[in-house]
């Protein structure tokens, strides 16, 4: 594998931890939010990766990096609350909350962070290694 592949894998991932970080963080800014219906009630998001093999199958390059399949919404219940004085009470009385468990995503924004931190560190390293290579000759 060439060592210019490594910019390739660890840029997949650091854009891959991107969309991870956006997702999360667009989770913790809906956590509060209240809606009237179900229907309109925000779910959280998560994004699916996989590792792109259809261009190391084809031939096309030994290495293999991530790629970001999409973004799906989580089929987790709704926190439905009673709460009759809300004004956006349904006519029941009931209020819908997102299933933004702000806990887990706090978590998963802190793996993702160091996740795009350690792929920052191996692009660096592998620009270090390159550059000493180029120095080799000189002396």
């Amino acid at each position: 594998m060439s060592l210019f592949n490594v910019f390739n894998i660890s840029g997949t991932g650091m854009s891959a931890q991107s969309v991870r970080l956006n997702t999360t963080a667009s989770n913790i800014a809906n956590a509060d939010s209240v809606s009237s219906s179900i229907d309109e009630t925000y779910r959280a998001r998560h994004p699916v990766f996989a590792a792109e093999m259809q261009k190391a199958a084809a031939g096309q390059e030994s290495s293999v990096g991530v790629q970001v399949l999409g973004v799906v919404e989580s089929n987790k219940p709704l926190n439905v609350e009673y709460s009759p004085e809300h004004p956006m009470a349904d006519k029941d009385g009931y209020i819908y909350k997102p299933n933004v468990n702000v806990i887990e995503e706090m978590t998963n924004m802190i793996s993702a962070s160091r996740s795009y931190q350690t792929n920052v560190q191996l692009a660096e390293s592998a620009k270090n290694m390159l550059n000493k290579t180029l120095t080799l000759g000189q002396r």
